[in-house]
Formats: C-alpha cells, sequence, structure tokens
C-alpha cells in the first residue's frame, strides 16, 4: 500500500534510502524494532532509528511526517 508512495519519495530525494521488510520472514527483525502493525516505516539517520510512523498515510501526509529529512 505505502510502497509506490515510498519509491516516489526516493526518486524526489538523492538523500534517502528506502528498504522494505518481509516481517514474517525475518520475525527477529520486527522484534528487535518493535514492529506490532503493518505498514511501520522506520527513519534511520546516521544507524539509529529517529522515527517511527505506524499507519499508511498518503504522500502530503508521510512529507509531512519525515520532511526533516528530505533534501
Amino acid at each position: 500500500m505505502m510502497e509506490p508512495v515510498l519509491e516516489e519519495l526516493a526518486e524526489e530525494n538523492s538523500g534517502i534510502t528506502v528498504g522494505k521488510l518481509n516481517v514474517d520472514e525475518n520475525p527477529e527483525v520486527a522484534t528487535r524494532f518493535d514492529i506490532l502493525s503493518i505498514p511501520t516505516l522506520l527513519v534511520f539517520v546516521n544507524g539509529q532509528v529517529a522515527k517511527k510512523i505506524v499507519g499508511a498515510m498518503p504522500k502530503k501526509r508521510l512529507v509531512e511526517e519525515v520532511g526533516t529529512w528530505l533534501d
């Protein structure tokens, strides 16, 4: 559901990298980052989680949430 929005943001902003993880295939990662709902977006800065966003949202709202880290 969020994949097209995230891909669009990645194309528009060279300073970010978007990755995705299947939590069913990687439950240890889901546990490590306390992912209880899908989708959950984690913003990493210098290897640390800087923000956790839970739930789907339109592009405009997502940009508001992560705007600090975009070009």
